[in-house]
């Protein structure tokens, strides 16, 4: 079976890493079938709001809910714990997938700066901001993170431990150098429209509250080694005073 949960783990991994790339694409609007702004039915605003509001919110209930450890405990007793990090991501990744597929662009413009310096610099920071997410998993531990780690250990017929909490680089001027990633690349690009605000808002609101959640679920796993952290560390601004909810 191990490598049956192995091949499972790699599969999902690549659908997760492809679903990541076209995210890039999705959110700047590069070349491909569907983004943001481009592509998709033309639908009455009205129609589009709500289209994207569960789009949107069916991502983030499935994101937030199976990431909470009761869930967790009751997933495993009809998945395998070797494979339900990789369940995760694959599901994770089957959401974004629909939002690409059924999203519907709302073009009214909000602002515009193409062709400026400002402009210039938000496309910059566009592209900061995804490299800062891809850096940010490998400053713990990647594939942990992606479920690789725990297939491996299955096939090779040791048992899955927990890693260790570290500070690495980023992680020592916010708690969550991964969500900040992605808030500078939602939010950083020369011409926002009424669908990429949409965008923009709902994912932050989530993020906000999402965070609030895992970061329960860390002081309960680390203790009091996280509420020092929390006290320290700001959790997504940096260079502000770190403290628990913030």
């Amino acid at each position: 079976m191990g490598i049956l949960a192995l091949g499972y783990g790699l599969l999902a991994y690549v659908v997760f890493f492809a679903t990541f790339l076209y995210a890039i694409a999705f959110v700047g609007n590069l070349p491909v079938p569907q983004s943001i702004d481009v592509g998709g039915v033309a639908s009455p605003t009205g129609t589009a709001l709500l289209i994207n509001l569960v789009l949107l919110s069916v991502f983030a209930i499935q994101h937030s809910v199976m990431a909470r450890p009761g869930f967790k405990k009751a997933w495993t007793r009809i998945v395998p714990e070797s494979v339900e990090r990789s369940t995760y991501v694959l599901l994770s990744s089957g959401a974004l997938i629909l939002m690409y597929w059924m999203w519907r662009p709302m073009t009214g413009v909000v602002w515009s700066l193409e062709g400026s310096m400002v402009g210039g610099i938000l496309t910059a920071l566009f592209w900061l901001g995804w490299l800062v997410v891809l850096l940010s998993t490998f400053m713990i531990n990647h594939f942990d993170l992606f479920g690789l780690r725990q297939v491996w250990l299955r096939f090779k017929g040791q048992e899955y431990t927990y890693s260790n909490f570290v500070m690495r680089w980023l992680y020592n001027y916010v708690r969550h150098p991964i969500m900040l990633g992605f808030l500078i690349a939602f939010w950083a690009t020369p011409v926002m429209t009424m669908g990429h605000l949409l965008f923009a808002v709902m994912t932050t609101g989530y993020i906000v509250i999402a965070l609030q959640l895992e970061e329960r679920d860390l002081v309960a796993v680390h203790g009091e080694t996280y509420q020092e952290y929390q006290s320290t560390t700001p959790m997504l601004i940096p260079f502000t005073k770190g403290r628990g909810g913030a």
